[in-house]
């Protein structure tokens, strides 16, 4: 009998001993175009397989580390609010047993009530946004929280110059001028992470990653894609260097697996999160 997939690979320690608590959240239920991202746990974890534990990138392996995968999270459908508190308490709890959490969504909202729980622990958290969309509305469509308003909340936590926004190239032209007081915004590509990176070096790390920030001809697997974005060795590249900062909790996001039969986009994403698991290992 074939046993379904219970864990990403190499994530198979106990929760007692383990530094990094791996999890899904199943959850679009504000998505504005394409829905789909709830399917992308599962399909990571299965497809996880696929690919090996050790990086040749980093140079590390995720079965030289203590990794504990929680499965996915129980959503309640219909009550945004219910399905955000629920994530909170999770997340809270996680962080008063001093682990840190990597989050694979799911839509990008559902990053916010875990950077709440995350900031709640470390009131100087710098957060990390790679993105194709600036996310800074004030509401989308008369809602408040809402995948085109999740850094806008984020911010009303942090305040100004502690939201480093990289590859943005999508949103209202309002939201690009907000951004110029508020975050530190770079538009179109990562260039620009070798220069953060040393400012950020002895600060608690947040880094919230939506996979459309690639560009749809490597990564059309997604609810919301937009032409112009980056190579997913770019990205690749991008998250290598993460190992240098001290990340204290993180998040994978936006995969929609059913719009690319290929699989490659759900590859991509797993090998991204191997990745980011391996930079938030302690050095």
């Amino acid at each position: 009998m074939i046993k379904p997939i219970s864990h990403f690979i190499g994530c198979e320690g106990e929760y007692s001993d383990s530094d990094i608590v791996l999890f899904g959240i199943p959850f679009d239920g504000t998505v504005s175009y394409r829905p789909g991202t709830r399917f992308a746990p599962a399909a990571i974890r299965n497809e996880s397989y696929g690919i090996e534990t050790y990086s040749p990138y980093l140079d590390k392996d995720l079965t030289d580390l203590k990794i504990f995968d929680a499965g996915d999270l129980d959503m309640p459908f219909g009550n945004t609010q219910k399905a955000l508190d629920k994530i909170e308490k999770f997340v809270k709890k996680l962080m008063d047993d001093n682990k840190r959490p990597l989050m694979v969504g799911g839509e990008h909202l559902v990053s916010f009530p875990v950077i709440k729980a995350v900031f709640d622990k470390y009131p100087d958290l710098c957060v990390l946004h790679l993105d194709a969309h600036a996310d800074v509305r004030e509401d989308y469509s008369e809602e408040k929280f809402s995948h085109a308003t999740v850094i806008k909340r984020v911010w009303e936590l942090t305040g100004d110059d502690r939201i480093y926004q990289i590859g943005i190239r999508s949103g209202e032209r309002y939201e690009f001028e907000w951004a110029k007081s508020h975050t530190n915004l770079h538009k179109f590509d990562c260039g620009v992470v070798k220069d953060i990176i040393p400012l950020l070096k002895n600060k608690p790390v947040y880094i919230t990653l939506d996979l459309d920030i690639l560009d749809p001809s490597v990564f059309p697997g997604t609810g919301t894609p937009e032409p112009g974005g980056i190579t997913y060795k770019e990205l690749l590249d991008t998250v290598v260097r993460f190992n240098e900062l001290n990340i204290v909790g993180a998040d994978v996001m936006e995969l929609s697996p059913h719009y690319d039969q290929s699989g490659t986009s759900t590859i991509c994403a797993c090998k991204i999160i191997r990745e980011m698991l391996l930079a938030m290992a302690k050095h």
